[in-house]
This record gives structure tokens, sequence and C-alpha cells, in this order.
């Protein structure tokens, strides 16, 4: 049985990243002086997704995302001991 509740957290969860596209409607749109709002229900996107948006744009001139850290690989057997035999001999 679902309810109200149980839907709210099926919907929520991070969403996929937006389109160049997107981004580039987003600033179209705030140059022919639309609102916050109404670009969000025009673009279907959040008001914080497009005030983030139009903030990024103004402050550093383009609206492409930067790249992300990806977190390290698990160190292998091997590499844990290579990594103790140069510790000791320093």
């Amino acid at each position: 049985m679902q309810t109200a509740f149980t839907n709210i957290y099926e919907r929520m969860g991070r969403s996929k990243e937006l389109s160049e596209f997107k981004h580039d409607k987003v600033i179209d749109c705030h140059l022919c002086n639309k609102s916050i709002h109404k670009i969000s229900l025009l673009l279907n996107i959040s008001r914080s997704t497009v005030s983030g948006i139009i903030t990024k744009w103004k402050q550093l001139g383009t609206t492409a995302t930067k790249s992300r850290s990806v977190r390290p690989r698990k160190m292998t057997e091997r590499g844990q001991r290579m990594l103790k035999r140069t510790v000791r001999s320093q």
C-alpha cells in the first residue's frame, strides 16, 4: 500500500545534471527580462536551480559545469606492500 508519505520519498533523490541547452535557455529567458518564477515554469526547473544558473553566469560569464573530483580507488594489497616498503626504507 502506498501512501502520500512514501510517494514523497520515492520522488526524492538526486536528479540528473541539466544539459548545456537548458542552461542556455535559462540565460536566454533571463536576457529577455523574464522573471525567475516565469523561467522556472516555462522550463520545468526549480526556482533555486534557475537562480543558481543566472548567478553563476553573472559571476563567471559561463554556464559550463566544472569537473568534479572523483573518489580515489581503494589501494590493492600490492600497492599497500609497496607503500609500507617505501615508508620503512625512508
